[in-house]
């Protein structure tokens, strides 16, 4: 280590100290345990929240507007600015996404056409609810998110995880920074993590889809909101437990077989060189992992490139992803409010569930799949369900199944990593059906 200066040690450690603080330490306030992204995303949520709903309207409207130009002006649209020519040119389907969702936001809004669009279960609530805390988490996350990316401690605990993550999980050790972020603080940032790992070549296509769909987990606020929502906010620690036991269980299996065990092992550029994780000799896991820090943190010394890439973030976040959440989104609460479609894809749950000893099998059917198109959404159903046991299943099953389209769903459509519409159906599924036992065998053994 005697080849750095004193200079890039300090590189590596204080920007690192800070982003494990903002993004990963709990601090108690008021509302309990959070951590201070999601303090700060909460601080400016109550600033502005006579704002946001029109701020993040008129970014909606914005983005189409502008995917329009690029789209019909050719490629010399935005070319001297590489990054607005690629968040703006996109397949004709991304621009017909983007054009849907800002008329959805209009309508929302103004509170046009039919309720279906602007109704309180279904566009309010995007429009006036979770795009208002996408809105402050990516203001905060993308900002600072070069801090656990750009200054070495990736590098760091990549290296002294990969004996963990590798014979578990079969990904690098730097993927546990993503798990950790996503675990404790919000499934948004995960994703985002992840998405931006894959694009600057850490990441094989396989990998990122693993880790994208199996360890953006829902933190530790939403899973207090949910069980509050089912009236059993004192079981937190045991709902919590078979969370992780349940989320666990999944992450051994999902990466396993298809649709991620199918997925490609070559990086973002196609090549197929996997990133060497071996140690040399003379070094041990933290003296080489250090090594790889400082050697990251090196390349750091500008404080504009700093700023400049986490605004870059924050515009690719709203922009790229909002709209995906508001198309995506409502169509998937439109039909789960106004049709009986996820009643009907329930009911073969309805023996398993039997099977399973859940009280209510029928009524807890109904909630089973409906969380594809909102985590909170098989909770609100279930919360009116006599048994304790049974709303306990549905709660735990909602963080678990982690795939629904209004927001991690939404995501991970809008991102670069390479999973489909059908890919995030079918590992929804798997993961309810792997998930699902498990839960239940706890929920018996709690209650």
């Amino acid at each position: 280590m005697k080849d750095f200066k004193l200079s890039t040690h300090i590189k590596f450690i204080i920007p690192s100290l800070i982003g494990i603080f903002l993004f990963i330490i709990p601090v108690s306030t008021e509302e309990g345990l959070t951590i201070p992204i999601a303090f700060f995303a909460n601080w400016v949520q109550a600033l502005l929240s006579s704002q946001l709903s029109a701020i993040m309207m008129v970014i909606i409207v914005f983005t189409a507007v502008f995917t329009l130009i690029a789209k019909f002006g050719g490629e010399q649209t935005f070319s001297k600015t590489p990054f607005f020519h690629q968040l703006f040119h996109t397949s004709v389907f991304w621009t017909i996404t983007r054009v849907l969702a800002a008329i959805f936001a209009v309508m929302v809004f103004f509170r046009l056409g039919p309720e279906a669009i602007h109704g309180p279960n279904t566009g309010q609530l995007l429009l006036d609810s979770l795009l208002h805390v996408l809105f402050a988490v990516f203001l905060f996350a993308g900002l600072f998110l070069p801090l656990l990316t750009n200054f070495g401690l990736l590098e760091f605990f990549g290296t002294m995880m990969q004996k963990v993550m590798r014979p578990l999980f079969k990904l690098p050790g730097r993927s546990s920074i993503d798990a950790i972020a996503s675990w404790i603080g919000d499934g948004t940032i995960g994703v985002l993590l992840t998405s931006k790992q894959y694009e600057e070549g850490f990441y094989t296509k396989r990998e990122a889809a693993v880790i994208g769909t199996t360890f953006s987990i829902v933190s530790i606020t939403f899973s207090l909101v949910v069980l509050d929502t089912v009236d059993l906010g004192e079981m937190f620690a045991p709902f919590y437990l078979t969370i992780v036991v349940a989320g666990l269980v999944a992450a051994l299996i999902m990466p396993r077989i298809p649709p991620l065990s199918r997925k490609a092992d070559t990086y973002v550029n196609e090549s197929s060189e996997q990133i060497d994780e071996s140690l040399p000799k003379g070094y041990n896991v933290l003296t080489y992992g250090y090594k790889n820090a400082l050697e990251r943190a090196k390349k750091e010394n500008s404080v504009y490139k700093f700023f400049k890439e986490g605004g870059q973030n924050i515009l690719d976040m709203w922009m790229g992803v909002a709209p995906i959440v508001m198309a995506f989104g409502l169509i998937a609460l439109i039909i789960a409010e106004y049709t009986p479609f996820f009643q009907w894809l329930g009911a073969p749950f309805i023996p398993f569930l039997e099977l399973l000893q859940i009280p209510y099998a029928q009524e807890a059917s109904e909630t089973v799949l409906i969380g594809f198109a909102d985590m909170f959404l098989p909770s609100i159903l279930g919360a009116s369900i006599e048994s304790e046991l049974t709303r306990f299943v549905i709660a735990a099953l909602s963080v678990t199944q982690l795939i629904y389209m209004s927001e991690v769903g939404g995501l991970l459509l809008g991102s670069k990593i390479p999973v489909t519409f059908l890919d995030l159906i079918i590992i929804f599924l798997l993961r309810t059906i792997i998930t699902l036992p498990v839960i239940a065998l706890m929920a018996h053994l709690i209650f």
